[in-house]
């Protein structure tokens, strides 16, 4: 198949996009060229930013293909975009939307592709929804040939998945295991959480590209693992060697005293016991299994961040936060220690 996808390299596309090349289909990648190394096979670099709708319109003004996937679409306006340039040049229209996106609080932790999509705290997952709807009005009114795709917390070599984290990624938390200082989880640490790595991802997205049975489709691809927050930390302390020092703190005073976004990545996403059925996937891509434990992805992960300093990205700023967050726990409790 001739295929495009807008981005491709990313956390969660360049397992999808070394896939693909594996299985011999020639891949269009449409970005701008900066992590391109490293993707060997039938490979065609259109360098171009997304956003230039006139020049990329002039690049693949002689092309059409067979699927088109826009791995960095966040807003209707962009998929809006997508449609004046791609509304006539695929036979397939792959958005990756996201399991954020359905309803918080969940009225049932077993999540299926029927679960209402709602989100009032976070405006990434409320975008992804009306993304969902333009694109369901375009195949229902227009015939546009639509797949959405919704994952979950998918995480690859280069970053440590993580419940409460700073802007410059998960680094800074494995500095603070090493040093023994104090690591923050949310709540109690017991709600249920599905981790899947991207090249098990990528195992489901290959098999709906190009799947007749997938059009006009809706469908999760996640691994069918749940561990709770503190298997997952533990996992991270013991694949460091460390002995792990969790201070537990509610997600909703983590919102209240922080400098980011956990209205949404916590109570809009984390807090949350989300557990996946995956029947939906597995029907459309028999044989579907997610087969990378999450002890053994993070192990590995682990062991690529410390092998490659690119991936070490210190956070004064965040760390700083940490120390604050866990001194205040300390001064509650002594508070009312004192006055018992």
């Amino acid at each position: 198949m001739k295929l495009l996808f807008i981005g491709g390299t990313g956390t969660i596309s360049m397992a999808v996009s070394q896939l693909l090349l594996s299985q011999r289909h020639t891949l269009y990648l449409l970005n701008r060229g900066n992590r391109n190394v490293g993707l060997e096979g039938d490979l065609v670099t259109l360098t171009a930013d997304i956003n230039d709708e006139e020049a990329v319109s002039e690049l693949i003004r002689d092309l059409s293909f067979d699927a088109v996937a826009d791995f960095i679409a966040f807003t209707p306006a962009q998929l809006e975009r997508d449609y004046r340039l791609f509304g006539d040049k695929t036979r397939q229209f792959i958005y990756i939307s996201s399991a954020s996106a359905y309803q918080k609080p969940l009225s049932d932790f077993r999540i299926t592709e029927g679960t209402p999509l709602a989100n009032p705290y976070w405006e990434y997952s409320r975008n992804k929804i009306a993304g969902e709807e333009y694109l369901m009005k375009l195949y229902r009114e227009n015939g546009f040939p639509i797949t959405i795709v919704r994952p979950s917390h998918t995480y690859s070599e280069r970053s440590v998945p993580l419940g409460v984290h700073g802007a410059l990624g998960s680094y800074s938390i494995l500095k603070r295991m090493l040093e023994g200082k104090p690591v923050i989880i949310h709540g109690d640490g017991s709600s249920l959480w599905t981790l899947t790595h991207s090249s098990d991802f990528a195992k489901g997205f290959a098999g709906l590209v190009g799947n007749v049975h997938a059009i006009g489709e809706s469908v999760h691809i996640t691994s069918d693992e749940s561990l709770t927050w503190n298997q997952i930390y533990q996992i991270i302390a013991d694949a460091l060697g460390v002995k792990l020092n969790a201070i537990h703190v509610s997600s909703e005073f983590l919102d209240a005293c922080s400098p980011y976004d956990f209205r949404g990545s916590l109570l809009g996403d984390k807090a949350n016991t989300v557990v996946f059925d995956n029947s939906k996937l597995k029907r459309l891509v028999p044989g579907f299994t997610a087969t990378v434990r999450a002890d053994q992805g993070i192990r590995e992960t682990i062991a690529y961040v410390l092998s490659h300093p690119e991936c070490q990205r210190e956070d004064p700023q965040f760390d700083a936060w940490c120390d604050r967050v866990v001194a205040a726990m300390e001064k509650a409790k002594e508070m009312v220690l004192t006055e018992c």
